[in-house]
């Protein structure tokens, strides 16, 4: 089943202000290179920041607030295990957005390369 079957959107230029308006904060939070980094790697389950800084070789400080502005926008799910806290994408809308636009990428840049 499909997002649209579950949650069907609205007729074009139909969405109102607010929706907008939280759509364009969450694309904003998706806006920075090493946020996307770290949802990518979320693709395959969860994993705590200790891992994200050794894959990203940011400082465990640097992921930690990256990762409160993906949490603030409802990108992904925090679950503490000890002391340590695991993080997940927070739903299938997130893990289509990440493919989506990583795709995209990939595509346009091919397109670039070319001209």
């Amino acid at each position: 089943m499909s997002v649209d079957e579950v949650h069907p959107p609205p007729p074009e230029g139909q969405y109102d202000d607010a929706s907008l308006a939280e759509a364009a904060l969450l694309l904003s939070a998706l806006g920075d290179a090493e946020r996307l980094r770290i949802l990518d790697l979320m693709r395959d389950g969860e994993v705590c920041v200790t891992q994200l800084a050794e894959v990203t070789g940011a400082a465990v400080s640097t992921v930690s607030q990256r990762l409160r502005v993906l949490r603030e926008r409802n990108l992904v799910n925090a679950r503490r295990q000890g002391k340590h806290i695991y993080y997940s994408l927070a739903d299938e809308h997130v893990i289509n957005l990440v493919q989506v636009g990583l795709a995209h990428a990939l595509e346009v840049g091919g397109e670039r390369r070319r001209t």
